[in-house]
């Protein structure tokens, strides 16, 4: 499980299946607001079929863009947190995905 920040509550986790390198399934479990969930739902459609490598490379902005709204700045952390989750399940860096200029 992560937690985004202190003041924050959401929680996440993830349970990945790989099968050739590839994300064959996964599942996101984990209590938040709605934005965090909301995030974690969209992505996990999107991961299936990816192959593993690929997803530390992932920028704040491919999430963003999933959601399809405007995220306010002390937001964006509940809407990354499921790609956080992700890096760390799959290469160990469970570093906040950064934003792309």
């Amino acid at each position: 499980m992560a937690r985004p920040h202190p003041l924050c509550g959401d929680e996440l986790g993830v349970h990945v299946r790989v099968e050739d390198g590839k994300v064959a399934d996964l599942r996101f479990h984990g209590q938040g607001c709605a934005i965090s969930q909301a995030a974690a739902s969209i992505a996990s459609e999107e991961l299936v079929g990816l192959p593993v490598e690929e997803i530390s490379a992932l920028p704040a902005d491919w999430v963003i863009d999933l959601l399809g709204i405007d995220i306010s700045p002390t937001r964006r952390k509940c809407a990354l947190l499921n790609l956080k989750v992700m890096r760390g399940a799959t290469s160990g860096d469970a570093s906040w995905p950064v934003d792309e200029e």
